[in-house]
């Protein structure tokens, strides 16, 4: 793992969290009322494979509400390439700006609606000359805006 997995998992088991691994997660008989899907990142190369594809069934099968952190799991975000495993989710909550993958006609179903969540990106940032774009204050009256 990662550092700043590595991190964001210490903080969650700080904060009381129960964390299960892939087995334990497909052999638990506890009820879920949603599913948060962060399974997979936006640096998908391939399709997935292993315990990330056992979860990825394992979550569309189940009978709760998906929300994913950035994109569903098994979709590409730069080419909205939707992989044979992956997530359908009610919502996805991207974070900074969307994505041009989300906006793939075959993806938006996939994604379901679109939330865009605050992660105290410095403004100065989206004024960089490279990225050419105008954005206004997005964040000036909730950390997590409805898109779409």
């Amino acid at each position: 793992m990662t550092a700043i997995p590595d991190h964001q998992l210490t903080i969650l088991k700080n904060m009381g969290s129960t964390i299960s691994n892939s087995t334990q997660l497909l052999q638990s008989s506890n009820p879920y009322d949603l599913i948060i899907d962060g399974i997979i990142g936006y640096s998908i190369k391939e399709n997935p494979r292993g315990s990330a594809a056992e979860m990825i069934e394992w979550a569309n099968e189940y009978k709760a509400p998906i929300l994913s952190l950035d994109t569903p799991s098994g979709i590409d975000l730069t080419s909205g390439r939707i992989h044979p495993t992956s997530i359908s989710a009610n919502a996805t909550l991207t974070l900074a700006l969307p994505k041009k993958g989300l906006y793939a006609e075959k993806v938006k179903k996939k994604r379901g609606e679109l939330y865009l969540g605050d992660i105290s990106v410095p403004p100065e940032l989206y004024q960089y000359p490279l990225l050419e774009m105008e954005i206004p204050p997005l964040f000036n009256t909730s950390d997590i805006i409805r898109i779409d």
